[in-house]
């Protein structure tokens, strides 16, 4: 029960990785408190998670909104006594292409979201967090370090790495009230937006879904593709007890892609 007691804020929660971090929590023992911008996506992922609601709270959260990252850390203090830990999985990852076409507006909408969201609700937890310590665990991407060359993400790649960078002044801010911030970094991970990548590319080019995903698991050290199950394990490790002297890393969890 790697997580036994605590109480744990997860924002981006929806049909994806942000709901295996939440089940993943509540399995291990914690209290999962759900925010995303989607109502019906929280009351959904927290029935499946835990149908008598013992152990997850959920409150629509816009992260580029100061008061609504605010309510839900009050929300986690208020429903479970405090917050542990605070896993960033909120993200805007649709935003497609590179410099040269460029929509400048919406990079900056982007970094809105990805970086400056996820420093708003971490700002928004640390009253709760200063009380006992604990953690902060970012979701970045493999794409900040080592570019694919299926698709092209500049902005939200950019976005993300600037987040790495940030997590390195914050580990040394934060360090002093015992709270831990790191990062993990997925490749391609196994998940609905992986699955959607390879029927469009089976789609497009008139090949089996299977040849699209043999093409990218070739590349990996490991004979398959992470999953989004694998990554809510390694954020469970971060966020727990047993990483009391990890801060300020990047984890790669990636089958082995990028080897760093």
């Amino acid at each position: 029960m790697l997580l036994a007691g605590k109480t744990v804020v997860v924002s981006g929660v929806g049909p994806g990785l942000g709901h295996r971090v939440a089940e993943t929590v509540v399995r291990d023992g914690g209290h999962a408190v759900l925010g995303a911008r989607t109502a019906a996506n929280l009351a959904r992922s927290a029935a499946q998670i835990d149908p008598e609601g013992r152990s997850t709270a959920h409150l629509p959260t816009d992260i580029t909104d100061e008061g609504q990252c605010e309510a839900l850390a009050a929300l986690a203090v208020e429903r479970f006594g405090g917050i542990d830990a605070v896993v960033h999985v909120a993200a805007w990852d649709s935003c497609f292409g590179g410099l040269q076409d460029a929509d400048f507006a919406t990079w900056q909408a982007v970094i809105d979201v990805n970086l400056l969201g996820t420093l708003r609700m971490t700002r928004a937890c640390l009253p709760a967090l200063k009380e006992e310590g604990g953690s902060v665990v970012v979701i970045g991407t493999q794409s900040s370090v080592a570019a694919p060359s299926e698709v092209r993400q500049a902005a939200y790649a950019a976005s993300k790495g600037a987040l790495t960078s940030a997590m390195y002044s914050l580990a040394r801010e934060l360090g002093p009230h015992r709270i831990r911030v790191n990062t993990v970094l997925p490749g391609w991970m196994w998940g609905p937006p992986v699955q959607a990548y390879v029927q469009f590319a089976a789609d497009s080019e008139g090949v089996p879904e299977s040849e699209v995903l043999d093409r990218l698991t070739a590349r990996m050290a490991l004979p398959e593709l992470a999953t989004d199950g694998d990554v809510a394990e390694a954020v469970a490790f971060l966020a727990s007890d047993r990483a009391r002297a990890i801060t300020g890393q990047s984890l790669l969890v990636n089958a082995g892609e990028l080897m760093r």
